[in-house]
């Protein structure tokens, strides 16, 4: 690496291996794997996924937290969640005809986790509803909140003013790869994230960036976010059952 820092090319070609792009693609829903958990979901051997993490680390795309025995790798910040996010979404734009449709893809668009906050059909139902409601108002570097929006939070038991503090934007639009519009992230997006999993209103899937609006969550996004919509998980999953044609003699 550069001496006085990385260059675009580097981070390319950091993130351009497959087996480091596996890896950075598993730690996209914020949480914390071990090399070895690593090593497994990149395909490679563990001394092979060593070498990797070493590179990543040292071009600041990852961190780690040791804990006794066990050094812990997370990427480094929304920042680089953010730069992945819009490499898929320009990796999605290309079509292969081999690759078939799985539902594991349909469950990634429906809701996951992008980073810390909300993406796929939920993150989009969640910004279309606070837009629509005049919640939000453009400010500089992304979104700022209405004092509605200031309420709506409250109500949804997020204290807007702790979840804003530090340097990382409040709220902001974060371009979604499956949807091809914009989820919103940001600390406040974060916070309402963290609310929803502590209150069981959202389901992690386990081993998958995948997440579970219950009904309970349904319930009450719809009640402390009017004009918050989101597919039903079957309509999603089930084709619609067509009638047999009738032809008339």
């Amino acid at each position: 690496m550069s001496a006085n820092g990385p260059y675009l090319a580097e981070i390319a070609h950091l993130m351009g291996d497959p087996a480091r792009a596996n890896m950075l693609h598993a730690l996209m829903d914020g949480r914390a794997l071990t090399a070895k958990e690593l090593a497994f979901l990149a395909g490679v051997a563990p001394q092979t996924a060593s070498g990797h993490l070493a590179k990543l680390m040292q071009g600041g795309l990852l961190g780690v937290a040791v804990q006794g025995r066990h050094r812990y790798y997370r990427l480094a910040g929304p920042e680089v969640a953010t730069a992945l996010e819009g490499l898929m979404v320009l990796s999605g734009g290309q079509t292969n005809g081999r690759r078939l449709p799985s539902r594991v893809g349909a469950d990634l668009a429906r809701a996951r986790t992008c980073y810390d906050h909300f993406a796929g059909r939920l993150g989009i139902a969640i910004h279309d509803a606070l837009v629509a409601g005049g919640h939000l108002s453009v400010a500089e570097g992304g979104y700022g909140l209405t004092r509605s929006g200031v309420a709506l939070f409250a109500g949804l038991g997020i204290d807007p003013a702790a979840a804003s503090k530090g340097r990382r934007a409040a709220l902001r639009p974060c371009l979604d790869w499956s949807e091809r519009r914009p989820h919103l992230a940001g600390s406040l997006a974060a916070a309402l994230a963290c609310r929803c999993f502590e209150t069981g209103w959202v389901k992690r899937v386990k081993d998958s960036r995948a997440v579970i609006l219950t009904d309970d969550g349904r319930a009450a996004l719809e009640a402390g976010l009017p004009g918050f919509r989101c597919d039903e998980p079957e309509a999603a999953l089930t084709p619609p059952v067509r009638a047999p044609l009738t032809i008339s003699a």
